[in-house]
């Protein structure tokens, strides 16, 4: 779904208390909280959320089954109604700019037309990208037939012949987990280390290890999943494939911000640091969701969101309650 499906409001001429980058379960959340304590704050969303290719979300009480789609739009809606924008476009450049008079910190986030903001702290919550094994055909089933964690998708797999398609070590943790979901299960080690104790972990759950290279993903006469394709030409028959992804934090334009990264265990991606309420090592900037915790689902996301949110307008009311008392003082010796 393109950002033209939905409503951008305009930037705001004047500083804003909050610019949020990224529109997605951590960045409304965020914004929610900020502007029911009626902070001025833009959410800049790229329109290109992680879960678009998925029909619905799960693990999140209450909005279990939610689409995607619709959680967001409502999430937009909520942040509109307390006075917040929310406003489609990708960031080019976001950097720290020259104080204020009263020595408050700025940044100016620039959008890929042109159009500049400037708010007094920043929230990044961009979220992630998900690197699927080179496999033929894998990529064409993502977030249907092919699906990468168990709590999110598990449910509607069940029962089925379920494979995993191995990338390191974090699949044989996957492959026990879907295990739970299904008497049928296929490990295709795909060239990855498999020690004797896991085989036979694997063998005591009735896990069947396929060691023959993978050929490619083979999908049926109605666009399901079929199978998976072996390079000696055998074909074995799934209905849904398991693979662990790499994680990307999507740290596009954010360089000037100057934030800290790390690389996750077993070269599976890179991320965000953050600490306490997604504080980082940069005043004035916070980190919330998957770009920072890359194993969060929704609800996990949201709730990252409105800690960090919260924690930004407690910071902000100390900041005016010190730029009130150096104005009053001003004043005073004047008189």
């Amino acid at each position: 779904m393109t950002t033209s499906s939905y409503t951008s409001d305009t930037l705001p001429g004047a500083t804003v208390d909050v610019v949020v980058i990224g529109g997605g379960a951590a960045g409304l959340n965020g914004a929610l909280m900020l502007a029911r304590s009626r902070r001025s704050v833009v959410v800049i969303d790229s329109g290109t959320p992680r879960n678009a290719p998925a029909e619905a979300m799960h693990g999140f009480i209450v909005l279990d089954g939610t689409p995607p789609a619709e959680l967001l739009g409502r999430g937009r809606e909520q942040v509109r109604h307390y006075g917040g924008r929310v406003v489609f476009g990708e960031v080019t450049a976001a950097e720290p700019a020259a104080p204020s008079g009263d020595g408050d910190l700025r940044f100016t986030v620039t959008l890929a037309d042109g159009r500049t903001l400037t708010a007094r702290r920043v929230l990044v919550a961009t979220g992630l990208r998900d690197g699927l094994p080179d496999v033929p055909g894998l990529a064409e089933h993502w977030g249907r037939g092919v699906v990468h964690c168990p709590y999110c998708h598990g449910w509607e797999v069940r029962d089925e012949p379920i494979g995993v398609l191995a990338v390191g070590p974090a699949s044989v943790h996957h492959a026990l987990l879907f295990r739970q979901l299904t008497d049928d299960l296929v490990y295709f080690t795909r060239g990855t280390e498999l020690d004797e104790d896991t085989r036979a972990r694997f063998a005591a759950r009735d896990i069947r290890v396929v060691d023959t290279p993978v050929g490619e993903v083979v999908t049926a006469a109605d666009g399901s999943l079929a199978g998976v394709r072996l390079t000696d030409g055998g074909l074995v028959e799934r209905r849904a494939l398991a693979v662990v992804t790499t994680m990307w934090a999507r740290a596009e334009g954010l360089g000037g911000l100057g934030l800290p990264m790390e690389d996750l265990s077993d070269a599976m991606g890179r991320r965000f640091t953050s600490a306490v309420a997604g504080s980082t090592d940069v005043p004035g900037v916070w980190v919330a969701g998957n770009a920072t915790d890359t194993t969060a689902q929704v609800g996990a996301s949201a709730a990252a969101g409105a800690l960090a949110g919260a924690r930004i307008n407690a910071l902000l009311a100390a900041a005016d309650t010190d730029a009130a008392l150096l104005a009053a003082q001003a004043r005073s010796t004047t008189v």
